[in-house]
């Protein structure tokens, strides 16, 4: 017989980031399509699957439609059973003082009689954002050891990027496992501490009950790293750092988020989505009913994934094409991340673009590509449901907004251009 579950997850979901523009703007960050065929919160739901931890709550509220039709029941998970399963928790107006989430913590503070329902003996807050691949059995594990009332997981940081993440000071109690954290400081401007926080903690129901409460009460924000852990700290209590060595991605930005799906290219990937064992909703978009890849006669695929559904007659170099997409004969792609249903017309070419659902580039396009700008501002991103005019010149470092109008598609769109 199975046991009632010790640990209830809960997955900070619900979130849009302005940095990540147009992908966010119909889905939030957590259900921004990833690696070819995947979801970013994928990653976190394969962690807790692989980890045995079944009993998990999704917080979410911007534009929660795309993300719900990808959970689905949790069946991709495994999540389903009399002891497991996925609960997807919007905010939800009622007799109370309940609102729209006014940020992390006051999500989980709003779903306290969910969590007080399930009784667990820990409470595992995870961010649905990151890409990474983690044992949540070893946190929990160390959290017990240590009896704390507070576990985060950390990873070491260069410090000039220090100032961009929530970082702690860890002693070296346990060596190269963990130890106290003995200050913890929210995007310091002038950090002299480099563990930061992966969004991962562990917390003794009471004292997350506790100090949510006082946060509800006293407080003017409503965020986990910036108001919930310094009121912990400040209160002395058990904290300790579980110091994580793998490899972090991080999505915040357009241009993260097109590095983390470089990382799954190359002779030696630092992402290894096989071996990570990842899953996700093959129902979703139909992925599951895609025919084989096709490739014509003179095509060309190099250091690229290109998953079934697509049709490659042109070539393809260092990307990343999901199901639906395809490049007609006399098209290059290079560097860039074709979302769903892309279609890539002859003699286009396309360099360092991330391209969101169904946009077709016309004959002849060029996209990006431009000389002497820098890495940071190469990406350009087209949102969903645009069709590029033939001959159109679009520069590097551009947005297009989803759903343009033909007469916004003027004949050039010059370096870093906006159009709205």
């Amino acid at each position: 017989m199975k046991l009632k579950p010790k640990v209830l997850a809960m997955i900070l979901a619900g979130g849009r980031v302005d940095e990540l523009n147009v992908l966010t703007a119909y889905r939030p960050k957590s259900a921004v399509p990833f690696g070819g065929f995947a979801r970013v919160i994928d990653f976190a739901l394969s962690n807790l699957m692989h980890s045995g931890l079944e009993r998990v709550a999704i917080l979410s509220q911007y534009r929660s439609f795309s993300l719900i039709n990808h959970i689905g029941v949790g069946a991709a998970w495994d999540m389903t059973g009399r002891y497991r399963g996925v609960s997807i928790l919007p905010p939800s107006q009622g007799s109370g003082q309940s609102s729209w989430y006014r940020g992390s913590a006051d999500a989980i503070h709003q779903n306290l009689d969910f969590i007080q329902y399930h009784d667990p003996e820990t409470i595992l807050v995870l961010s649905g954002d990151h890409v990474y691949q983690m044992d949540y059995r070893e946190i929990l594990q160390y959290h017990r050891e240590k009896d704390a009332d507070l576990t985060i997981a950390c990873l070491q940081v260069p410090m000039p990027e220090a100032s961009r993440f929530g970082v702690a000071e860890i002693d070296d109690e346990d060596g190269e496992r963990g130890g106290r954290i003995l200050q913890y400081q929210e995007k310091p401007v002038d950090p002299k501490f480099n563990w930061a926080s992966l969004t991962v903690y562990c917390f003794r129901p009471s004292v997350l009950y506790e100090v949510l409460e006082a946060n509800a009460r006293e407080d003017d924000s409503f965020e986990f790293g910036r108001d919930i852990l310094p009121r912990i700290m400040a209160s002395q209590r058990r904290v300790f750092g579980f110091k994580f060595r793998g490899y972090w991605g991080y999505t915040r930005t357009v241009d993260e988020y097109w590095q983390t799906n470089m990382d799954l290219l190359g002779p030696e990937p630092k992402i290894r989505l096989a071996d990570w064992g990842i899953r996700t909703n093959l129902e979703h978009r139909s992925v599951r009913d895609c025919q084989p890849l096709k490739v014509g006669t003179g095509a060309s695929i190099e250091n690229s994934l290109v998953y079934n559904g697509c049709v490659v007659e042109g070539r393809v170099e260092n990307s990343i094409l999901f199901p639906g997409v395809h490049v007609k004969s006399g098209a290059e792609v290079k560097n860039s991340v074709l979302f769903y249903d892309n279609v890539v017309g002859h003699g286009a070419i396309l360099d360092t673009v991330v391209s969101d659902v169904n946009v077709t580039f016309g004959a002849r396009v060029r996209v990006g590509g431009a000389a002497g700008v820098p890495q940071g501002e190469k990406v350009t991103v087209i949102g969903w449901n645009n069709h590029l005019l033939d001959g159109m010149v679009i520069g590097s470092g551009c947005t297009l907004h989803p759903n343009l109008r033909p007469e916004q598609m003027v004949g050039e769109i010059g370096n870093g251009e906006v159009v709205r």
